[in-house]
């Protein structure tokens, strides 16, 4: 295997990131809506991502999405990894955890995140070992709920 180089990903980035995204959603048997454009959009906003490339070869071993939050019962600024991909070849070899160390040391820098918080399928037993062995602790009050579509648009008084 290649050496791992971890960097930042750049709109440009943005089809590559989305390609590992989708293969991400396939594995999770999730369905895959965001296209490249939205991809480049978020990495001009509101989200941020890191790259693993393996070697020369400039191949994706792995990549991480996230986003700044706030907890006012932290009392301090956090990052949401919203998604963790790792390539097959490259899974079981620590990749997921020098992701999250570069999720947690660029959000640091950029907004003073002292907390990484991210969603698990039940079902995803590898991620969850991977996880729970990191010290990542499972919050049992705590239900993330979503408003979209139809619903969201009421809210704003919509039709």
């Amino acid at each position: 295997m290649h050496a791992i180089t971890l960097r930042r990903a750049l709109p440009p980035d943005a089809a590559r990131l989305n390609a590992a995204l989708r293969a991400l959603s396939h594995s999770m048997n999730d369905t895959h809506r965001a296209d490249d454009g939205q991809i480049r959009k978020a990495l001009t906003g509101a989200c941020h991502a890191i790259l693993a490339e393996a070697g020369g070869d400039d191949l994706l071993a792995g990549a991480a999405m996230f986003s700044p939050l706030f907890s006012t019962t932290r009392g301090m600024a956090g990052a949401y990894v919203s998604d963790l991909w790792v390539a097959p070849p490259w899974r079981g070899a620590g990749l997921g955890q020098l992701l999250l160390a570069a999720v947690r040391d660029e959000a640091a820098r950029d907004w003073g995140a002292g907390f990484l918080r991210l969603g698990v399928y039940s079902s995803n037993t590898r991620a969850r070992r991977l996880y729970e062995r990191l010290g990542f602790a499972e919050a049992a009050d705590e239900h993330y709920m979503t408003l979209s579509g139809p619903a969201l648009a009421a809210l704003k008084g919509e039709k």
